[in-house]
C-alpha cells in the first residue's frame, strides 16, 4: 500500500525537528571551547533557509519558530531575537520560493548570503540599540562567511540523503495546491 502524501510531509517535518534537535545538541557540547577558536558555521540557519526554499511545507513556520526559539533559550541569546529574525528572514524566502525555482544555484546562494548578512546585520543593530552585549564583529563576520560558504554542502547533503529537492513545475502538494 502507497504511503499517503500528508504522512510524507509529516514525516519531513519530523525530520527537520530531529536535525535541528542533533544540530542544537551538537552546538552545546564543550567542544573545541578554547579561547580565541573560530566560530562555526550556524548549520540551522542553512539548513531551514535550505529546507524552506526547496520544500516550503516540510518547514512551517511555527516549527522553524519553535526550534530557533529553543535554540535562544538554550543558547542564552536574548529570547526570540534572533528567532523572530530568523522566521522573518524565512518567511521572505519562503515568498521567493517560485523565482527560486527558475535561477540557478548561484544565484540562489547569492540571495541566501544576503539574507544571512542582512539578518545579521538586523540582530546587532538591535543589541546596539538595547546595549546588550554582543560577540565582536570579526567573529561574527567569520561565522557569517562559514554559514554563506557551508550552505551548498547543506543543500547537497539534504538533496542526496533526504531527497529534499526543489519541486517541478507543476508539482502539486497533497491537497492539490501548487508548490
Amino acid at each position: 500500500m502507497a504511503e499517503s502524501p500528508v504522512g510524507s510531509v509529516w514525516a519531513y517535518r519530523g525530520l527537520y525537528a530531529g536535525l535541528a534537535f542533533a544540530l542544537l545538541f551538537l552546538r552545546m557540547l564543550p567542544l573545541g571551547s578554547v579561547a580565541g577558536t573560530w566560530p562555526g558555521p550556524d548549520l540551522l540557519v542553512c539548513l531551514t533557509f535550505a529546507w524552506v526554499l526547496r520544500r516550503p511545507d516540510y518547514a512551517p513556520v511555527l516549527l522553524v519558530a519553535a526550534v530557533l526559539l529553543l535554540e535562544d533559550l538554550l543558547l542564552m541569546r536574548p529570547p526570540g531575537l534572533w528567532a523572530a529574525i530568523i522566521v522573518l528572514a524565512a518567511e521572505f524566502l519562503r515568498q521567493r520560493g517560485a523565482l527560486a525555482r527558475e535561477i540557478s544555484f548561484a544565484v540562489e546562494w547569492l540571495m541566501v548570503a544576503a539574507v544571512m548578512a542582512a539578518s545579521l546585520l538586523a540582530f546587532r543593530l538591535v543589541l546596539m540599540l538595547t546595549l546588550l552585549p554582543q560577540a565582536s564583529l570579526g567573529q561574527a563576520i567569520i561565522q557569517l562567511i562559514a554559514s554563506i560558504l557551508c550552505y551548498p554542502v547543506v543543500v547537497g547533503v539534504s538533496r542526496l540523503a533526504f531527497g529534499v529537492r526543489k519541486p517541478a513545475t507543476g508539482e502539486v502538494d497533497a491537497y492539490g495546491r501548487r508548490l
